[in-house]
């Protein structure tokens, strides 16, 4: 058994002077607001910043980035926990992109810090399910006259494409293995499959249960009340204060006034505050909590799966096999490192990639332990590279599982008819056409051919000492961290800190003991990576959507890839493939 450190600054320990915790911003479609403004006893820090953020990244960043990542928050509330200057945090809170595991991480680090005794300030003036499950773990939870809360509810949407292709002439042909894999689903089927159904609405109860859980305790109410209270669909401000679910009804300044009060300033005068970019500067070790020779590394794994990158990727944009591969070389190969911890939030992609990083972090944890640590989702083939790895660690709400794979491509033929096309190929070798002629179907000896190849890669999946116990589990079905860790998919519960923990146990490091915390993967790209990757989607458009293309149809292998379901409220990023959002936006434009 592996206790839980519940001491989040001794967990998160010392980092390397050449590395920080930063954050690498994905521009969604969703905005996001979060000014984190740390509330300073000392008058010589005067210092208010606001910040406009679209995602919660939980990437690296470059210096020229802006924006938060999860690393950052969590360490600034653990310097704050200890720093004599703070006397307390303001947190104000827009509408979040990001998933559940995120806003569990960063709930689980306000609660620590509230141990301290220093107080903690929410201000949301708009909110959701998300947001006020963040907002009610600091206790004071404020809001404008004219906020906007829509409690109604978590819901989970799921498209399909398959009326609209059939319309157009264009014939999806999927072959997959698992039957929960739905990641060809959006493409083939006009409706929901029946596993498809039983497995969201598993995971749809398993979250609004534990939203239910989580809010009733927070509030001090029993779960009917406030399972109660969401069906009346009640959101007026006035309603809420009423009963319990804010503070107060304030503006932004009159926050500002009460919080001069508790720290007894002047009203006139400027309150003394430090903008939480600033803050994220303060070294650990002015703290003391950094020390000790022992080191840590961390790699983090970041989007989707390919073996190389496209000509419009940049150096952050998803997991490239080869440079991920690199990393864990150099950790094996060094010896100042006692343990690694991979850190997932990947729905998977290429299989093979997968495959391949799987081999080096088993060669890895071979030589020294290795925990893999899940954010808001580590499935498919990002389920499969956790494998590899000593201990997996999740959240409660981290989506994973989805053990399974699907190859696909389209058949055009009907389309091409239409539109007055024609395509001939010339070839030799009886599966020289297999995935070229996109005019056709497969032919029935490719089916079998194809089973044998999908089913190979399934297995490779699984160990095969386990394959007995694990294909009841897999199935391409995907699963809460909590369920997962009840039947055997996860080893513990819990976020980074107590990956931490559980790797200074393996490498027989006293939990009391300070250790380093090195991070090896790259920062987001800097101004001159991103003018150069849209210079080349100017350049090579046609390029890019055949690449696009061939993601969606996998003409290079074989894809062990979550589905794209759309989490409403849910997940934050949809995970969606590329091109069903050009599908999207070219119906919508007819």
């Amino acid at each position: 058994m592996v206790s839980q450190n519940t001491d989040s600054s001794r967990c998160l320990t010392k980092m390397t002077p050449f590395t920080t915790y930063t954050l690498n911003l994905i521009a969604p479609e969703l905005l996001v607001d979060i000014h984190l403004q740390w509330l300073c006893a000392q008058s010589r820090i005067r210092v208010l910043m606001s910040s406009k953020l679209e995602t919660i990244s939980d990437q690296l960043k470059s210096r020229f980035s802006s924006g938060l990542s999860l690393p950052q928050i969590c360490e600034n509330l653990i310097k704050a926990t200890c720093d004599p200057r703070i006397s307390g945090v303001y947190l104000q809170i827009d509408p979040l992109s990001c998933g559940w595991g995120k806003v569990e991480e960063i709930r689980r680090h306000i609660l620590d810090y509230k141990k301290s005794g220093k107080f903690i300030v929410a201000y949301v003036p708009a909110c959701g399910e998300k947001e006020y499950y963040l907002a009610i773990a600091c206790g004071e939870l404020y809001a404008p006259p004219g906020a906007y809360y829509s409690l109604f509810g978590l819901s989970i949407q799921a498209s399909f494409l398959g009326g609209v292709l059939e319309k157009v002439g264009v014939e999806p042909q999927v072959q997959r293995i698992g039957k929960y894999k739905s990641a060809g689903d959006q493409l083939t089927r006009k409706s929901m499959s029946k596993e498809n159904c039983e497995m969201l609405t598993a995971i749809l109860d398993n979250i609004y249960g534990n939203w239910l859980d989580k809010v009733s305790e927070g509030q001090g109410k029993k779960r009917e009340e406030i399972e109660n209270f969401i069906n009346e669909g009640i959101y007026q401000v006035e309603r809420l204060k009423e009963n319990g679910w804010i503070k107060d009804v304030l503006y932004e300044d009159e926050i500002i006034d009460r919080l001069k009060e508790r720290l007894g300033h002047a009203k006139e005068k400027s309150l003394p505050m430090v903008d939480y970019r600033k803050y994220a500067r303060v070294r650990n070790w002015t703290l003391g909590l950094t020390g000790g020779k022992d080191q840590i590394a961390v790699i983090r794994a970041s989007g989707s799966i390919s073996r190389i990158r496209g000509s419009l990727s940049v150096a952050s944009s998803g997991i490239t096999s080869e440079e991920f591969i690199e990393k864990i070389r150099s950790v094996r190969d060094s010896k100042r490192y006692k343990a690694a911890i991979i850190r997932i939030d990947s729905p998977g992609g290429d299989a093979l990639a997968s495959d391949l990083m799987w081999r080096e972090i088993r060669l890895l944890a071979a030589s020294k332990p290795v925990v893999a640590s899940m954010a808001d989702v580590a499935a498919s083939g990002g389920y499969y590279m956790a494998m590899a790895a000593g201990c997996i660690v999740a959240e409660d709400l981290t989506l994973t599982g989805s053990i399974g794979v699907v190859t696909a491509k389209l058949n055009l033929g009907k389309l091409y008819e239409r539109i007055g096309f024609n395509k001939e190929n010339i070839s030799r070798g009886r599966y020289a056409e297999l995935l070229a002629a996109d005019q056709r179907p497969f032919r029935s000896d490719t089916d079998t051919l194809m089973e044998f190849l999908n089913g190979k890669t399934n297995k490779s999946q699984i160990p095969l000492c386990q394959v007995d116990q694990m294909e009841k589990f897999a199935q391409g079905r995907v699963w809460t961290g909590k369920d997962a860790a009840s039947r055997g998919l996860v080893d513990a519960l819990g976020g980074f800190s107590r990956a931490i923990a559980i790797a200074k146990q393996k490498a027989n490091i006293p939990q009391d003991k300070q250790v380093r915390i090195v991070e090896l993967s790259r920062p987001s790209p800097t101004l001159a990576e991103i003018l150069s990757g849209i210079g080349t989607s100017i350049v090579g458009l046609d390029r890019s959507i055949k690449e696009l293309l061939q993601e969606l149809t996998t003409s290079d292998g074989v894809q062990a890839r979550m589905d794209g379901i759309m989490f409403e409220k849910l997940g934050g990023e949809s995970y969606n493939n590329p091109i069903l959002s050009l599908l999207k936006d070219y119906i919508g434009s007819i």
